[in-house]
C-alpha cells in the first residue's frame, strides 16, 4: 500500500493580509500553475500517515501560544519569482518547538534553515520576476499582521486539500 500523501503546515493570515497576498499571487503567479492560495510554509512535508498525531501535537502547542505578531520586512527576488519576507521571533520559536517534536520525521528541506516568506510569483522568466520585484519594491512599506492560526494541508500532487485549521491561544 502506498503511503498517504504528505502534510504541509502553513501560517494563516488575518482577512486583510490574506486578501493582499492572495490578490497579488492571483495577479502575478502563472494561472495554470496556481493551484493553492497565498501561504507561508512552516513545514513542507510531514508524514501523511500520522495526521491525527500531527494535529494533536500542533494543537497542543498552538493552544498555549499567543497569536504571533509577524512583520513583513521586505521583498526577495528568487530568480524566477518574488516573495515577501516575514520575520517573527514568536513564530520562529513556535516552529522550532514543532521541529523538535517532529524531528525524526522531517525531510532535509524542513531541517535546513527556515526563511519565512510568502511567494506571490514563481516559475516565470528572470526578466519578468525582476520587473515585478522592482515594481513592488518601489511602493513597499513594511507592515505587520497578527497570525490567527496555522493550517494543515494534504498535498495532492499540485492542489492541496485543507485538513485542519488550528487557532493560536485558544486556552492560553
Amino acid at each position: 500500500m502506498q503511503d498517504p500523501a504528505p502534510l504541509i503546515l502553513t501560517l494563516a493570515f488575518d482577512d486583510a493580509t490574506f486578501a493582499r497576498f492572495d490578490g497579488e499571487r492571483r495577479r502575478h503567479f502563472p494561472e495554470a500553475l496556481n493551484h493553492i492560495p497565498a501561504h507561508a510554509t512552516l513545514f513542507h512535508h510531514l508524514p501523511g500517515d500520522r495526521e491525527r498525531g500531527a494535529i494533536e501535537a500542533i494543537a497542543a502547542l498552538a493552544r498555549t501560544t499567543p497569536a504571533p505578531d509577524v512583520a513583513v520586512t521586505g521583498l526577495r527576488f528568487t530568480g524566477r519569482g518574488v516573495a515577501y519576507v516575514l520575520a517573527s521571533e514568536p513564530l520562529a520559536a513556535f516552529r522550532g518547538r514543532l521541529a523538535r517534536e517532529f524531528e525524526p520525521a522531517l525531510t532535509a528541506q524542513d531541517r535546513q534553515g527556515w526563511r519565512p516568506h510568502v511567494t506571490v510569483q514563481n516559475k516565470v522568466s528572470p526578466e519578468t520576476a525582476r520587473a515585478l520585484h522592482a515594481a513592488l519594491e518601489a511602493g513597499f512599506a513594511p507592515f505587520r499582521f497578527t497570525a490567527p492560526a496555522v493550517v494543515l494541508w494534504r498535498y495532492l500532487g499540485g492542489p492541496w486539500e485543507r485538513v485542519s485549521r488550528i487557532a493560536f491561544g485558544e486556552n492560553a
